[in-house]
């Protein structure tokens, strides 16, 4: 935990020298072999909703307690992000990372489960920057991470981050947000304490300031701490009623449209392979997450996350450090 703390805090200082552009070199990946650790997982499954007894209407995956892990029972699909999230820091926080880390909004994920790693493997993790695009509203990269177990890709993500500088140059006109539809039907409502965000940076090494208290939120323009996009990511994977958490191949996506201030009350709906998170009907109802859970994964040219409209979903303030 302290060599992720000396990262982030070398990207921090880096952050101010870097000069974003969609056509600068990408540096090379990234790779580390780990294990999983039977507690942390057991921490991170409570959290997320994924252990017996814990969240709203799941029962699957470990006892609360992790009374009874052998390793035999399978990762919950959001974890291994979780385990790649110091090599993923380690890259991103480089000197030939082109984009500062400091800035870094985390605008999609996509992962692509082909069979659910068990614990007691040994998980060689592989993470690079796989492109650079432009943005209207500055640069967004694509980073991707892979899980290989004795050569055989078990796992893999693709995340989408934006960093937003002024633009310039004409850019190629990007897909525009479709049409809002009909609200997805209401299946939960979820009381958030104050105190998620600290909890979720425990189990998942991500301390961003935006997560923890209101005081080292504010400087970045927001009024509250915020929730991690990776948790309301893999607490709405955990109550969808579509999947187990098991050893057939899932495929994983997900938006993230608004942020989740904390304290604060959501919704999660779902229908079919979709779901959505979103805030309380006497606030408006704000979408914050969109997403969907299929055990079919799409054909590799179609892995990457979904790609947002070029105008983005407005964020407070002007200096958001990477939210995930």
């Amino acid at each position: 935990m302290a060599s992720l703390a000396l990262t982030l805090l070398r990207g921090a200082a880096l952050s101010p020298f870097k000069r974003p552009r969609p056509d600068a070199p990408l540096p090379g990946p990234t790779t580390a072999r780990v294990r999983t650790d039977i507690d942390h997982l057991v921490a991170y499954e409570r959290l997320c909703g994924f252990a017996a007894g814990q969240g709203i209407g799941t029962s699957t995956g470990r006892s609360a307690d992790g009374a009874g892990a052998t390793g035999a029972d399978p990762l919950p699909p959001t974890y291994p992000h979780v385990l790649a999230f110091p090599q993923t820091m380690r890259l991103m926080a480089a000197r030939a990372f082109p984009l500062p880390l400091l800035g870094l909004v985390h605008t999609s994920v996509a992962i692509v489960q082909h069979r659910a790693p068990l614990p007691d493997e040994e998980l060689e993790l592989t993470a690079y920057a796989r492109r650079l695009t432009p943005h209207r509203r500055g640069t967004e990269v694509t980073i991707t991470t892979t899980a290989t177990v004795a050569g055989e890709t078990v796992w893999e993500s693709h995340s989408t981050y934006l960093s937003r500088h002024r633009t310039s140059a004409e850019h190629p006109q990007q897909t525009p947000a479709p049409t809002p539809g009909a609200p997805l039907p209401a299946r939960a409502e979820w009381h958030l304490p104050a105190d998620l965000g600290r909890r979720y940076a425990t189990v998942s090494g991500d301390r961003n300031p935006i997560h923890l208290r209101p005081a080292t939120a504010r400087p970045f323009g927001f009024p509250r701490a915020v929730a991690h996009g990776m948790w309301t990511f893999a607490r709405c994977v955990a109550e969808h009623s579509g999947i187990a958490v098991g050893d057939e191949p899932l495929y994983l996506s997900a938006e993230f449209r608004a942020p989740v201030l904390l304290p604060g009350t959501v919704t999660y709906a779902a229908e079919g392979a979709a779901f959505e998170l979103r805030g309380a009907a006497e606030s408006g109802g704000r979408v914050h997450v969109t997403g969907s859970v299929t055990r079919t994964a799409p054909p590799s040219d179609r892995r990457d996350p979904p790609r947002r409209s070029s105008s983005g979903s407005p964020r407070p303030g002007s200096r958001t450090p990477t939210a995930g």
